[in-house]
Order: structure tokens, then sequence, then C-alpha cells
């Protein structure tokens, strides 16, 4: 792809299967997510590489193919790369109906599952995704491997909801979530909820692990994602979801996705290509 960094590529697709909100495979040599949360679980196998990334402010590493990622919803997480090789992964981000939200406290602790069997299945489900006319196949696979998820998701200890517990952070991200598209002043929040503008960002930003403005950010990154994939033109992405114009949303997407959005909405066709050659 012309003009990303070098030898990045990127294919990233909505099926049309139940429980799948995007299908994303990417190649990175040398880009670093900033801290970011998803309304969906992240499910990520990697092809070749090693990535570290932190997840509620613990760092973790996973190298191989041997290894499974399962990040939760709602959880701050970052990732870059460890080698100038970079890594190659296939991400899957899963709705509530294949993982309910309420486990996301038991996958805090141990995001890496090492599991061969999960990770075969995960690749196979990615293969048949591939192919619209495989659907059935994909549904069949997505039930085993979420079978498999609460198997393990059934073996960690829940953790206490300590982030929840700080009630100024928690009615600022409600805040936040219902005004994704039109944003709040920080006067204006502060004023609602009754607390010094700089204490309402440290409360936060102890909390969820990254300040405000940044997770504001990321929801709407998240948002603009789905309404790409769903064919919307970037331009009108970019003032749907809450960004000033389309260049404001250039900035921020490519920082956190690693291409624009224009180059993301035109990577089907890759995605077949590169899939098909690692089945042969």
């Amino acid at each position: 792809m012309t003009g990303d960094r070098p030898r990045t590529s990127i294919s990233a697709w909505k099926p049309s299967v139940p429980g799948i909100a995007e299908v994303f495979h990417a190649h990175f040599t040398d880009h670093a997510y900033p801290a970011h949360t998803h309304d969906t679980w992240d499910l990520m196998i990697l092809d070749d590489g090693s990535v570290d990334f932190a997840l509620d402010r613990h760092r973790h590493g996973a190298t191989g193919t041997a290894s499974v990622l399962l990040l939760p919803p709602g959880v701050p997480h970052d990732g870059r790369t460890v080698t100038a090789a970079g890594f190659r992964k296939r991400n899957l981000y899963l709705d509530d109906s294949v993982l309910p939200q309420h486990l996301a406290g038991r996958a805090v602790d141990a995001p890496v599952v090492n599991d061969r069997l999960l990770r075969d299945r995960i690749h196979q489900l990615h293969a048949a995704l591939i192919h619209p006319g495989d659907r059935f196949e994909a549904e069949s696979r997505l039930a085993f491997i979420r079978e498999r998820l609460h198997f393990h998701l059934a073996a960690l200890q829940h953790r206490a909801p300590g982030r929840e517990a700080n009630r100024l952070a928690a009615e600022l991200r409600a805040l936040l979530d219902a005004r994704i598209p039109t944003g709040i002043t920080l006067r204006e929040a502060a004023a609602i909820l009754h607390a010094h503008p700089t204490h309402l960002i440290r409360c936060f930003k102890q909390t969820y692990g990254l300040p405000p403005h940044s997770y504001l950010t990321g929801k709407r990154i998240d948002q603009a994602r789905r309404l790409l994939l769903d064919g919307h033109r970037a331009a009108d992405v970019a003032t749907t979801v809450g960004f000033h114009d389309q260049a404001h949303l250039n900035r921020h997407f490519t920082r956190h996705v690693g291409t624009t959005p224009v180059r993301y909405t035109h990577t089907r066709t890759d995605a077949a290509v590169s899939v098909a050659a690692r089945m042969a």
C-alpha cells in the first residue's frame, strides 16, 4: 500500500456471520497502538513475529504461532512491534452474543491463552470467512470457538470490579459514551458532575488507565471502523462520529489502525489473497 509505513499491509471487512463485528488482518513492521478500548472482544492470533502490549496497565507479550490473545471489551490496551521484522496478526472482533461482557473481568489478568486446538480452530474460521458462500461453515466453526473460550474463561478467577469502583470516573465515562458524536467540554462535564476539572481527569485516568480525551477518541475510531466497513464515505464518517473533518479523522485513524480510512475500506481483496497464500 503506497504511502503506508514500510511493509505494512492491512485487510479488514465485516462478514455476514452473526457475532463477528469485524475481521482484521495486518502486517506491521513499525507501529504502536495508543491506549484505547473496544466495545467488542478482540480475539487475535499471530502468524509470525512478536507483539508487546499492555492490558489494564500490565504488560504482556506473545511470540510465534501457538498463542491466542483475548482482549476483553472496555479495558484499555495498547500494542507495539518488538523486532524490525514486526508481526503478522489476524483479529476477530466478537460481540456479546459470543462472549457476554460480564466475563470481561475474568480475561483481564490472563489475556494470552496457550491452546493449540483453539488456535487451529480460529485459523480455520478465518479461512472460511474469506468466502461468503461458506457462511454456514463459519458459523459452525465460531460455535466451537465460543465453547472453547467459555471453557477457558470459566477456569479463571473473577476479578472484583475495581475499575468501576470510582463513582466519579464511571459517571464521566457514561457521559462520554452518551455523547460520542457531539462530545462534551471539560467545563460542562465538571459542572454536571460537580467536580473540579483536573480532579475529574485524574480520577478517570486512575480508574481506566487513559485520559478521558483518549477514551473518547478511541470510541470514535471504533464507530468509524464500523461505518467504513458498511460502505460509508470517509468524509461523511468523520463528521458523523464527531471528528472536525476528514483530515482530523485521517490523523487519528492512522495512529490507531495503521492506515488511512480510505485504504481501510479497500482491503477485502488483499485479505482473500493473503489467506489463500497461507492455506496453500
